[in-house]
């Protein structure tokens, strides 16, 4: 059960880092460690109620939130570098 709290007391950390970071490149990642957390606390919850079904919500949020790390990271490189040199 202490490692709710680890998780949620990691999440307020990330969440004041993603307010007052300098950069926009810090908030992106506290958002990422954000998601991290939010998949680890569904997967530690399925275990305490035995429920694999949570597994799979866990396992889709994991893919679309890589998905949407990828897409976002391109974007914000093209918006602050002015565009990707190839």
């Amino acid at each position: 059960m202490y490692f709710i709290w680890i998780l949620l007391a990691f999440m307020v950390v990330y969440i004041v880092r993603a307010a007052r970071g300098p950069s926009i490149w810090d908030r992106f990642l506290a958002l990422s460690l954000i998601s991290t957390k939010i998949i680890l606390l569904v997967i530690f919850f399925s275990s305490l109620q035995d429920t694999a079904f949570l597994l799979d919500f866990a396992i889709v949020y994991a893919l679309l939130g890589f998905i949407g790390i990828i897409f976002i990271s391109l974007f914000l490189l093209e918006r602050v570098k002015g565009g990707i040199k190839k």
